[in-house]
């Protein structure tokens, strides 16, 4: 079991309310699954994966990633988790535009203090994965959407992380992008063995995933294979 987590609430005041946009939440993720969570803007789904994350922390609750209680970290452990146990493709490509397709891949790792030539060499390796070995040396800003985020996808995974998270990761793309950038998502992560947690509001999308949970006022309302 790479994800449990049990009775997960997260709260935020406002200055007219409090919003609880998590509500007991109860999860079980196995290792090496692909998850999906569909659902309409604001019913926790972007919520959870932020706290899988390491971005948020709960209110209540208990939540454990590979056995470890994230629920209870400080700011450093945390850091460690983020660095460390979870890669993660946002909406928004975060890509550095004048640096090459595989400098943007191998970026985190060198952040890390990892050694420069194996980092390439694994840089290019998740690139050609991912259908980009033309595109090494290309930088960013004369990529398309699509590669963009298929670099993205390489860049989450260049630490070799147990977990990777999706944040709307086609939300920005075109069809024929889109369908491009699950099928590498899926299968690098299968080929790498990792978890994968993706967020999206398209069932369609969601159909590559092994289990799909459906979100509704920050909790589960239905779930299926």
């Amino acid at each position: 079991m790479l994800i449990r987590a049990r009775n997960l609430s997260k709260s935020y005041e406002t200055q007219e309310r409090t919003v609880h946009a998590l509500r007991g939440v109860d999860l079980d993720v196995q290792n090496g699954q692909f998850l999906a969570l569909v659902g309409r803007s604001g019913c926790g789904k972007s919520t959870l994966l932020n706290l899988l994350g390491g971005l948020d922390l709960p209110s209540s609750g208990v939540l454990e990633v590979d056995g470890a209680p994230i629920s209870g970290f400080g700011e450093a452990q945390l850091t460690k988790y983020r660095r460390e146990t979870v890669g993660i493709v946002f909406q928004f490509f975060n890509l550095m535009p004048l640096l090459s397709a595989t400098e943007n891949a191998a970026l985190p790792a060198l952040l890390a203090g990892k050694p420069k030539k194996p980092t390439f060499e694994r840089a290019k390796s998740l690139l050609e994965a991912v259908g980009l070995g033309h595109r090494l040396n290309q930088s960013a800003s004369l990529l398309s959407g699509g590669e963009m985020q298929r670099v993205a996808v390489a860049r989450a995974l260049i630490n070799d992380p147990k977990l990777v998270l999706a944040d709307e990761p086609t939300g920005n793309l075109d069809s024929q992008s889109a369908e491009a950038v699950l099928q590498s998502l899926s299968t690098l992560a299968r080929q790498e063995g990792k978890t994968v947690v993706m967020v999206t509001h398209s069932r369609e999308a969601a159909q590559i995933a092994d289990l799909t949970r459906e979100m509704r006022d920050g909790v589960f309302v239905e779930s299926g294979v």
